[in-house]
C-alpha cells in the first residue's frame, strides 16, 4: 500500500466508494411521497364530505398534515420515514413541519427561549424569508406590468 501512485490510489478509492442506488431512491421517494399525498387526499375527501367549502377543506387539510408531521417528528417516527423515503418525505408539507420541529427538539435541553424558540426556525427561517421576499417581488412586477 505504501507504493501506490496517484492513479492507483484513485482506482482503489473508486472501488471502495459505495455506488449510489438512484433507481431504488427514486422508487422509495415516489412511494413515500405518494403515500403522504394519499393521506392528504383522504383527509380532503373526508372534510369535503362533512360539508366544508373548498377553502376550508384546503386550510384544514394543510393544518392537519402539518400537525401530523410535527407529531410524528416528536415521536421520532418521521425521521425513520425520512431515512426510508428521502425526498418523498422531505418535499410534502409534512417535511416542512419536520424541518421546524426537529431542530427545536434537538436544542430543548438548552431551555425554552435559547433552545426551542431560537432554533425552531433555523432551517425553515430562510425558506420563509425568501418565500415572502419573492412573493413581494412578483407582486410588484405584476402591478407594474399589468398597467
Amino acid at each position: 500500500m505504501d507504493n501506490l501512485n496517484n492513479k492507483d490510489y484513485q482506482k482503489f478509492v473508486e472501488e471502495k466508494i459505495p455506488k449510489p442506488t438512484y433507481a431504488r431512491n427514486i422508487i422509495l421517494a415516489f412511494l413515500v411521497g405518494g403515500a403522504i399525498c394519499t393521506i392528504g387526499e383522504f383527509i380532503m375527501n373526508y372534510l369535503s364530505n362533512k360539508g366544508l367549502d373548498e377553502e376550508a377543506v384546503s386550510s384544514a387539510t394543510s393544518i392537519i398534515m402539518v400537525f401530523l408531521g410535527a407529531l410524528l417528528t416528536g415521536l421520532g417516527i418521521y425521521d425513520q420515514i425520512g431515512k426510508f423515503g428521502g425526498a418523498g418525505a422531505a418535499v410534502p408539507i409534512t417535511g416542512f413541519a419536520n424541518s421546524i420541529v426537529a431542530p427545536a427538539m434537538e436544542f430543548k435541553k438548552e431551555g425554552f427561549i435559547f433552545g426551542v424558540a431560537s432554533k425552531m426556525f433555523v432551517i425553515a427561517g430562510p425558506v420563509l424569508v425568501y418565500g415572502v421576499s419573492s412573493s413581494i417581488i412578483v407582486g410588484i412586477l405584476t402591478i407594474l406590468f399589468q398597467r
